[in-house]
């Protein structure tokens, strides 16, 4: 009798730790998936910082839309345009890089800094806030108010935006060798500030490097009686392509894109014969 006594005291006991550690499998289960539902509820809220080509696309929209109504109302003054993209390029450089041009996206998709669906977004954004600045401000010269007949005999002219004057024919090469020399200049300053690690020290370089590109360039067309440009986005807004004719989509479209490339190419060659 005692042995049975005990055999069955031994199964008692030995069930209890199983109902134990039952109820502790049942706790951390529910536990799981009471946590379960806070996460997805974290992961359905959508900001731009998750989803960086279009931060990076409205950035250049934005930058590019300043950019060139800077151009317009200053009619392409060198000085003015560098403060304007000094400023800029502090504002919302620092989301996409600070490209505003697609010569600049260009060059940086030729040396493999940039890929291809970004550099489609950014210059499909670049073209659109090129044409936005020409819109706003045709916009606000049509509401400027007509100038009277005894104001125009005093010299007075209706306000209009400025836009390069026509190339000369038979100098159509000399206004492509400056938009070249310039577009190479420039991109050549911005792929060398693309190494600096300081933003201010990136933006201010760049800045400068478009002021001197600019001033060179413009000042060599001019002798021709035009101005350069060496932004194809700003040429939008300048109504150049207005009857896409073949001279001004060659000078003010391609060119700099060609420019941008051998900037760039030239750029990376000095840093790599450097290094050696």
């Amino acid at each position: 009798m005692a042995t049975k006594k005990t055999a069955a005291s031994t199964r008692k006991t030995t069930k209890k730790p199983a109902s134990s550690a039952k109820k502790t499998t049942t706790k951390v289960t529910t536990v799981k998936a009471s946590a379960a539902p806070a996460r997805v509820s974290k992961t359905t809220r959508f900001t731009l910082s998750r989803a960086p080509l279009l931060a990076g696309s409205v950035a250049e929209f934005l930058g590019t839309f300043m950019l060139a109504a800077v151009v317009v109302i200053t009619s392409g003054q060198p000085l003015f345009i560098m403060f304007a993209l000094l400023a800029i390029l502090l504002v919302v450089g620092g989301v996409s890089g600070g490209h505003f041009n697609p010569a600049i996206t260009i060059g940086a998709l030729a040396t493999r800094r940039i890929t291809l669906a970004r550099a489609a977004a950014y210059i499909g954004a670049q073209v659109l806030g090129g044409l936005l600045a020409l819109v706003v401000l045709n916009g606000f010269i049509s509401a400027a108010p007509e100038v009277s007949q005894q104001a125009q005999a005093f010299g007075q002219a209706a306000p209009s935006l400025f836009s390069p004057q026509a190339i000369t024919k038979g100098k159509e090469w000399v206004v492509l060798a400056a938009e070249l020399l310039g577009a190479v200049l420039f991109t050549f300053g911005v792929a060398t500030a693309m190494r600096k690690k300081s933003e201010v020290t990136r933006a201010i370089t760049v800045a400068g490097s478009l002021y001197v590109a600019l001033f060179i360039a413009s000042t060599a067309a001019s002798y021709v009686g035009t101005s350069a440009v060496l932004n194809p986005a700003v040429a939008t807004a300048l109504q150049i392509f207005k009857q896409f004719e073949l001279w001004p989509v060659m000078v003010y479209a391609i060119t700099p894109l060609v420019g941008g490339v051998l900037g760039f190419a030239l750029s990376d060659l000095l840093k790599d014969e450097s290094e050696n």
